[in-house]
């Protein structure tokens, strides 16, 4: 009878121990699936967030230059947040950096206005980078191999971006310089990004152009909190 009311006992005590272990164990697996929702509906909130800004910032943009891109040979895409100048013999002459008499003009319409809408409240918080991007055709002079055609214009595409570059920080106009010169970048690609024909051969005077691209940092928050959950 003794050793029966000591087992008794003994299994009694082990329950009373268990339970509110089981009980602990299901608290703290409800606290890491509550952790995880947490993240996962932030991470979601950051990525629609990202959507909407790109998309209001994309159809701002072209709104405000829809009246201007057929005289400046240009056009807007709201998707790629990209204003692409797209006329060479407007931009630059041929070989040179220097930028002509209309594209001055154009950029001096151009940036001060667009600068106003990056600048924003709505926008400037979520723009990591904006891109001066110089682009050429694969053709050079005759005589020079296709290897050495790509460097020569890699250098005529970064000395092209960077007069862009210099002559709109530099505009009475435009404020928030600043601001600017921590976000705006010259980026020569020369021939590394070809338009090409509906036959798949390269247009030459289409790859000639001036593109104007805007780079968010929707990117760079999804990793930050990435890196807290590992």
């Amino acid at each position: 009878m003794d050793n029966q009311m000591f087992f008794k006992n003994k299994i009694d005590t082990d329950e009373s121990h268990w339970i509110p272990l089981a009980d602990l164990m299901t608290g703290l697996m409800m606290i890491f699936m509550l952790i995880a929702i947490l993240y996962i509906s932030k991470i979601n909130q950051v990525a629609s967030d990202y959507k909407d800004v790109k998309n209001n910032l994309g159809k701002t943009l072209c709104n405000e230059f829809s009246k201007d891109l057929g005289e400046w040979h240009a056009e807007c895409d709201p998707q790629a947040l990209v204003i692409r100048f797209n006329s060479p013999d407007v931009l630059f002459d041929t070989g040179k950096s220097e930028l002509k008499p209309k594209f001055i003009d154009i950029l001096n319409d151009f940036f001060p206005r667009y600068n106003n809408i990056i600048y924003s409240d709505k926008f400037k918080d979520s723009i990591e980078e904006i891109r001066i991007e110089g682009h050429t055709s694969s053709k050079w002079g005759q005589g020079v191999s296709a290897e050495n055609a790509y460097f020569a214009n890699m250098q005529l595409s970064q000395a092209r971006t960077q007069t862009v570059l210099q002559h709109v920080l530099t505009m009475p106009e435009v404020n928030h310089r600043l601001w600017l010169q921590k976000h705006l970048t010259a980026n020569g690609l020369s021939s590394s990004h070809p338009i090409l024909n509906k036959d798949g051969s390269e247009n030459t005077a289409a790859s000639q152009r001036v593109e104007i691209r805007i780079k968010t940092n929707a990117d760079k928050r999804l990793n930050e909190m990435l890196k807290v959950t590992q």
